[in-house]
C-alpha cells in the first residue's frame, strides 16, 4: 500500500522583549536558577498581570508579514493543567480569540519549486518553567526563570507532506522572525522550538489518519530525523494491523526513536476560560498601518531584489537571503568590490566552507566583509591571481592583517610585465622542446589536453605569480607560431 504523510507544525518563538509578558522580570538567558521569577510570574495572591505592549507589537508584525488577519479584539485565556514547573496551575494563553488569524508563508523546496503553506493562527502565551534532573541526587529541581517569558505559538495548517518540507517551512519561519527582529532564533537555547504533528493515511484517502505529536524538537536536523522516524513507525504499526493511538511523544536522539509521553489532550481537557485578570486587547487600525510602514525588507522581497538588482541566479539569491546577517554581509562585500557575482561566489564558497568547518555563524566570521571586499578588488584589478587570493583569504582568517598588508608580506603581487612573461615562456618551451614538437604534430583534440601541461609548467616557473589569462594568451601564440 502507498502511504501519504500529513504534517502540521507548532513553532514556539520566544519574543525578544526585555521583560516578561505579564511582569517586569528580565528574560536574560543563562541567569542563576530562580533569580528572574517575580511574585507576578508565580501568581501569588494580591498580584495582577500587566500585558507587555512590546509583545503585542511583535505579534502584530509577524501577522502583517504572513499576510494574516489580525484580530481587532483578542482575548487571553487560562489553560489549566498541573505540572511541577507551572506553579500557577494554569498557563495564560489564547484560545478562541488569538491575536493573529489565518495567513500563509511561501517556502522554496530543494527542487526549486515554491509551495504555499497555510498558517492557521499565531497566538501569544507565557512560557512555563523548566524541570532540572541533573546533580540532584535522584531528585528533580525546578527553575522558574523562564516562567512568564513571552512566546508566539505559530500553528501551520496540516499541508506539509514530507520531513524535508517541514524543515523548509521551519527554516522559513526561523528566517522571518529573525528578519523582523522579534526572536533571536537560537534553537540551542530554546528560543525557537517545534512540535511536529504527524499522521499517515492511504494515498488518495481524504480523511486524516490519527496523529501523534512530537514535542520540543530544537534543531532542523532533528526535525527531519524525528519526523522520518515517526513516519516509519506509524506505517509499520498500520501494516502490522495495529491502530495508532493519539498521544504526545518525545524524540530520543541517541536511540533515534520516538517514545510515548502521555495520551494527547484535547482543548476541553484544559478547561479553557477567559482570564479574569486581563481585559480583552483592542488593536486599532491606525496602529497596524503604522507597523506596516515599519516592516523591514522580508526574505522573499530581498531574494527577488538580489535577482533583479544584482543579476544573481534564483539559487544564489535564495542562499544569500536565507538570513538577514548573511544578506547584509554579502551586500557590504558587493558595495566594496563592485562585483555581485564574485562577491556571491566568495561568500557562498570559501567563506561558507570556513564557517561550516569551524561551526560559526556569519556574524562570527573571522574574515570581515570589508576585508573580503578589498581582497576581491585586488583580484579584479589584477594585483593578485586566483591562487594567491586563496592564500590571502586563509591569512585573513588567521587575522594576519589587511589584504594589502598580506599581499605585501607574502610577496603575492602577480607579474603582468608582458616582456618578462614572454621570456619566462620562452624558457619553459625551450626546456620542453620534445613536448612542443609533439604538440605541433597533434590534432586539435590532443592539443587541448597537452596545453594544460605547458600552463602548469609556466605557472610553476612563475611561482604562481603570473597572470593566468596573460599566460594562456601568450602561450597559445607561441605554440602555434
Amino acid at each position: 500500500m502507498q502511504w501519504e504523510t500529513v504534517i502540521g507544525l507548532e513553532i514556539h518563538a520566544q519574543l525578544s522583549t526585555q521583560s516578561k509578558i505579564f511582569s517586569g522580570s528580565a528574560t536574560t538567558f543563562g541567569a542563576a536558577p530562580n533569580t528572574q521569577a517575580s511574585l507576578v510570574d508565580l501568581a501569588m495572591p494580591g498580584t495582577l498581570p500587566v500585558l507587555n505592549q512590546e509583545a503585542v507589537r511583535m505579534a502584530c508584525q509577524f501577522g502583517l508579514a504572513i499576510n494574516a488577519e489580525i484580530a481587532e479584539r483578542n482575548v487571553f485565556a487560562r489553560k489549566n493543567y498541573f505540572y511541577p514547573d507551572l506553579p500557577k496551575g494554569y498557563q495564560t494563553s489564547q484560545m478562541d480569540h488569538p491575536i493573529v488569524g489565518k495567513g500563509f508563508l511561501d517556502i522554496t523546496l530543494e527542487d526549486g519549486t515554491v509551495k504555499r503553506v497555510g498558517i492557521t493562527r499565531a497566538h501569544l502565551e507565557e512560557d512555563a518553567g523548566k524541570s532540572l534532573h541533573e546533580d540532584f541526587h535522584g531528585m528533580s529541581g525546578i527553575d522558574l526563570n523562564r516562567a512568564g517569558t513571552p512566546l508566539l505559538e505559530i500553528v501551520s495548517e496540516p499541508e506539509i507532506r514530507s520531513a524535508k518540507e517541514a524543515v523548509a517551512y521551519a527554516k522559513a519561519i526561523h528566517a522571518l522572525v529573525r528578519y523582523l527582529g522579534i526572536c533571536d532564533g537560537n534553537m540551542a537555547e530554546g528560543s525557537l522550538r517545534c512540535d511536529c504533528n504527524v499522521s499517515v493515511r492511504p494515498k488518495g484517502q481524504a480523511e486524516f489518519g490519527t496523529r501523534r505529536e512530537i514535542k520540543n524538537v530544537n534543531s532542523f536536523k532533528f526535525i527531519e530525523r524525528a519526523i522520518n522516524t515517526e513516519i516509519a513507525w506509524q506505517i509499520d504499526e498500520l501494516e502490522s494491523g495495529r491502530k495508532i493511538v493519539q498521544e504526545t511523544v518525545l524524540y530520543d536522539v541517541a536511540a533515534n526513536e520516538t517514545r510515548s509521553m502521555r495520551s494527547k489532550e484535547e482543548a476541553n481537557d484544559y478547561r479553557y476560560f477567559p482570564c479574569p485578570d486581563l481585559l480583552p486587547v483592542v488593536i486599532e487600525r491606525a496602529f497596524l498601518e503604522e507597523l506596516r510602514g515599519q516592516l523591514p525588507e522580508l526574505p522573499d522581497q530581498k531574494r527577488e531584489r538580489f535577482e533583479s538588482q544584482y543579476g544573481l541566479s534564483a539559487y544564489d539569491a535564495s542562499v544569500l537571503s536565507a538570513s538577514r546577517e548573511m544578506a547584509d554581509y554579502f551586500e557590504q562585500v558587493q558595495s566594496i568590490c563592485g562585483d555581485a557575482k564574485l562577491a556571491a561566489n566568495w561568500v557562498m564558497g570559501e567563506l561558507s566552507s570556513l564557517l561550516n568547518k569551524d561551526g560559526l555563524e556569519i556574524e562570527q566570521s573571522p574574515v570581515s566583509a570589508e576585508h573580503l571586499g578589498q581582497m576581491i578588488l585586488r583580484l579584479k584589478d589584477g594585483t593578485i591571481n586566483g591562487k594567491a587570493a586563496k592564500t590571502v583569504f586563509a591569512a585573513l582568517a588567521e587575522g594576519e592583517g589587511s589584504p594589502d598588508e598580506i599581499i605585501k608580506a607574502k610577496d603575492l603581487v602577480q607579474n603582468t610585465d608582458s616582456g618578462a612573461v614572454e621570456k619566462l615562456l620562452d624558457d619553459v618551451l625551450a626546456a620542453n622542446a620534445e613536448q612542443v614538437e609533439q604538440y605541433r604534430a597533434s590534432d586539435e583534440a590532443k592539443r587541448g589536453k597537452m596545453f594544460g601541461f605547458f600552463v602548469g609548467q609556466a605557472m610553476k616557473a612563475a611561482k604562481g605569480k603570473a597572470n593566468p589569462a596573460q599566460v594562456n594568451e601568450l602561450l597559445k601564440k607561441k605554440l602555434e607560431a
